[in-house]
């Protein structure tokens, strides 16, 4: 587990101590000892950023000591599939894959594909600056010709088949680098290798828990990657008591996800139009491919449907079922660029901030609060008057001259907004999971739920347009806003009714996403959603006990697809469909009713049996065997190496953080060679080896949340009890670092970064251990993140410490490590304090180049340059 379950996510954690009072073996792997840390068996610290070394040399010791889980390895991963002759590894290359480009630090990934699978030149600039990766969704990106046969070696001795490359990329990951790069003592990492092998296979299963902080790093997606590998190298993909928790926070974050809020999705992880996309069919042709596996075959159903939800009556066959409404995507369109377009002026004008407070929560708190002063309008809708909506009197750049009130142009328009007790709707958890929640108490004063703000702009938008000729008004104009109303609320049952999706020949809901038609006789707000009206009743609403039902009655909420709990449970099956063991059972071929059956719902084709071979040519549904387990997969496999579809590599590598104090070991590439980077003078970075004068910066920084705060502290600072209980910023450090530094216990620090420095309240404690690293101590602070400068306790704001580099797959910052100075007493305050962070970028020769020379490997591409902050336009 790597996370801070039990202080993050204390009710799913409750889980975790039921499986242990059962005799289950919890080892928690963290830079710090935590409340998690405490309750666990096993508690393993690592050098933050350093996980996928760790993960790295769990594989190599699953592949060593042939302790996969060969039946399912075999029949159920790309594992005996052949690459490409012309692929490759970051072995060969120093730590670079084949097809890098130095001077847009993208890659051509042509070459990391099938050696059956002829494919064109992918130039990455363009993908990697519309966060493409994201879009590929639960469908995995195209493999031409994935359903007409991949050329493969079931022995998986052929040197160019996955397994082998695996193998081989993963073998110097020995158990003596991890050591050298995690802190990580070698008897410790072989513990929790055995604990974890021996715990899988046929007859045992090991889940894999992380948080919202894995992601929150240059190389977030191949951390999960890594993890992924593991857990399908044990067979613990699809079977129950497996899989890989990814614990998504308490602000519905898997719902905004699904339902999206990103600038690149569109609802059920269809991706978002760009200007390649002539009209529907090419849209289309782009999702389903040819000669692709899967349930994105259907895409077509998914998309018209939501087109018609929509649009209703005015899309139509004839005009593309107004497809052309929708906005065209033309490159990083991500919160970050976002933010300094609108400190650069000119192209941002208006933002609507909902549930956000960017000024204390994001990364970088100076540039967000810059950019927010530099809009002609803002929208906040919270609780309480938050920092995002106060700025422009009480933001730390008031002190020291930055933004001056009188100056400020920024009209903000605050709505007090409904809180979750308030407003009645779905959550959608961790599992995927909907659950309704019933309005508890009227809201007071002139409170609204989101629902009835969006209702009403909606309504009076059109209102004002009504009489409107102007070609570009009618996307609006056209739309279907016709929701029930409560009062003069929108009714939130008949919201989810039409998210759900109407037939509209009966005026019924659909039962799922198989009754949904291309034809524009059904609507459907979120493909992936349906069936949770299924039979005109809220599903979500069910509340039959767990005390009062069977494990798997699956009557508690309802989770997408089709209340399957499971996914990718045709894997607990074997080839024959029989269940691996009977104590794992979960779903089987029943050969005399001719159906699949079990305990949950199947994720395959009911009727169709394990032994079915699709016929030549068949794509999309059609095209699945019966032994492809991985249904919304283009060859129908766990992917072991991504042959198509990351930014930055078929396979996970250990990269150092954009700042380490550590030279990379294991390759002359240092860090992700295609991280996001901004050059700019508002963005810092902090030098990382090669760069000089990395030791200025000297300390390993971390950042975690409370139990008893709330995210950016909005909802908890204004309470006497929460900030009772925990009253100041505080920065925890070893007691050897507090020598080291002179930091008495409870007494005042200050932590220094190049973007600028923070008070916070010395805690001396055994929980930051040091760790040996490489023949040298490396010392981690940790902070928590949750003060702002108002509200009963206030406190500097920490994220103002984070720079914004960002993964290059789904624009993700990096603020679960960096590096710092740690010093006793308070920081200079006003002018003074930007003088102060001045001087430490002199000592350290920052410039707007630092950490921006990103090719760090490879001859003659050394450290060339790369100007990040102009995407191209595409062709």
């Amino acid at each position: 587990m790597g996370s801070n379950m039990a202080e993050a996510h204390p009710v799913g954690f409750q889980w975790v101590m039921e499986a242990k009072a059962r005799g289950a073996k919890v080892f928690h792997i963290d830079p710090r000892f935590t409340r998690t840390s405490a309750h666990a068996d096993q508690h393993v610290t690592i050098r933050a950023g350093t996980d996928i070394a760790f993960l790295g040399g769990v594989i190599n010791h699953i592949l060593t000591h042939d302790l996969d889980f060969r039946e399912y390895v075999t029949a159920y991963t790309n594992a005996p599939y052949l690459l490409s002759e012309r692929y490759q590894d970051t072995e060969d290359l120093d730590g670079l894959f084949s097809g890098y480009d130095p001077y847009t630090a993208a890659y051509d990934a042509s070459s990391w594909s099938y050696a059956s699978v002829p494919m064109e030149e992918q130039p990455g600039r363009l993908l990697k600056e519309v966060s493409a990766p994201y879009q590929h969704g639960a469908g995995g990106p195209f493999i031409e010709g994935a359903a007409g046969g991949i050329e493969s070696d079931p022995t998986l001795e052929h040197p160019r088949c996955v397994f082998q490359v695996l193998k081989r990329h993963f073998s110097r990951y020995t158990p003596e680098m991890v050591e050298r790069i995690c802190g990580v003592p070698q008897e410790l990492f072989q513990e929790v290798c055995r604990a974890w092998t021996e715990n899988s296979g046929r007859e045992r299963t090991t889940a894999l828990v992380y948080s919202v902080g894995w992601t929150q790093h240059s190389v977030g997606a191949q951390f999960i990657r890594a993890g992924s590998i593991v857990q399908l190298l044990l067979g613990n993909i699809g079977r129950p008591g497996g899989g890989i928790f990814a614990l998504r926070g308490h602000a519905s974050i898997q719902g905004s996800t699904d339902v999206p809020t990103l600038f690149n999705l569109l609802p059920g992880y269809l991706p978002m139009p760009d200007v390649t996309h002539e009209d529907l069919t090419t849209y289309l042709d782009g999702v389903r491919g040819r000669g692709q596996k899967g349930f994105w075959g259907a895409a077509d159903a998914y998309m018209v449907s939501l087109l018609k939800e929509y649009w209703g009556d005015a899309a139509t066959a004839e005009n593309d079922y107004c497809f052309d409404y929708l906005p065209r995507i033309n490159g990083d369109h991500g919160t970050y660029r976002t933010v300094m377009d609108m400190v650069d002026g000119g192209k941002v004008f208006g933002y609507f901030l909902l549930g956000q407070n960017p000024a204390v929560g994001s990364a970088h708190g100076r540039l967000q609060r810059l950019g927010m002063a530099n809009l002609d309008w803002l929208v906040v809708r919270d609780l309480a008057m938050i920092e995002s909506a106060t700025f422009w009197k009480d933001a730390p750049e008031i002190e020291t001259g930055e933004i001056v009130t009188e100056r400020c142009r920024t009209e903000v328009f605050f709505f007090p907004a409904a809180s979750h007790v308030e407003k009645a709707g779905t959550f959608t958890q961790t599992q995927r999971m909907l659950q309704w929640r019933d309005k508890a108490v009227e809201p007071s004063g002139d409170q609204r739920s989101e629902l009835w703000f969006f209702h009403q702009l909606g309504v009076r938008l059109k209102e004002r347009l009504a009489g409107s000729a102007d070609e570009r008004d009618r996307p609006l104009l056209d739309l279907a806003w016709d929701y029930e109303t409560e009062g003069d609320e929108p009714s939130p049952s008949d919201v989810l009714r039409h998210i759900n999706g109407i037939d509209l020949r009966t005026g019924r809901t659909v039962d799922g996403y198989l009754d949904l038609k291309a034809d524009g006789s059904t609507v459907c707000g979120c493909w992936i959603y349906s069936g949770v009206y299924a039979n005109e009743t809220n599903q979500s609403r069910r509340r039959t006990s767990r005390f009062e039902t069977g494990p798997y009655d699956a009557e508690w909420g309802w989770t997408w697809p089709l209340n399957r709990r499971v996914l990718y449970n045709r894997a607990s099956a074997d080839p024959q469909g029989r269940p691996w063991s009977e104590r794992k059972k979960l779903v089987w071929w029943d050969a005399e009713a001719g159906e699949w059956t079990g305990r949950d719902t199947p994720d395959f084709e009911k009727h169709k049996p394990p032994d079915y071979k699709a016929p030549a040519g068949a794509s999309g549904i059609e095209a699945l065997d019966g032994d492809d387990a991985f249904i919304m997969m283009r060859d129908g496999k766990g992917w072991l190496f991504a042959p198509a579809g990351l930014a930055d590599g078929p396979l996970p590598t250990h990269y150092e953080p954009h700042e380490s104090p550590m030279r990379n070991l294991l390759y002359g590439q240092q860090g992700n060679p295609v991280r996001k980077v901004y050059g700019r003078p508002d963005n810092p970075s902090n030098p990382a080896p090669p760069e000089a004068h990395s030791e200025v910066f000297p300390y390993v920084f971390t950042a975690a949340r409370l139990t008893e705060h709330h995210t950016a502290g909005a909802m908890s600072r204004q309470l006497p009890y929460l900030a009772e209980l925990q009253p100041e910023l505080f920065v925890e450090v070893s007691p050897e670092l507090a020598a080291e530094r002179g930091l008495r216990h409870l007494d005042w620090a200050h932590v220094v970064t190049s973007r600028t420095a923070v008070d916070a309240r010395v805690v001396v404690t055994d929980r930051m251990a040091p760790l040996r690293v490489d023949g040298r101590v490396v010392h981690q602070v940790w902070m928590p993140y949750h003060w702002g400068p108002t509200g009963l306790t206030k406190g500097d704001v920490v994220n103002d410490l984070i720079g914004v580099v960002a993964d290059p797959n789904v624009f993700i910052q990096e603020s679960k490590v960096l590096t710092c100075d740690v010093r006793p007493g308070r920081r200079p305050r006003g002018p003074a304090l930007l003088e102060y962070v001045a001087d430490y970028r002199r000592r350290a020769g920052i410039t707007t180049e630092t950490g921006t020379r990103i090719a760090t490997a490879g001859g003659h591409i050394e450290r060339a340059h790369i100007e990040p902050d102009r995407p191209e336009e595409p062709s």
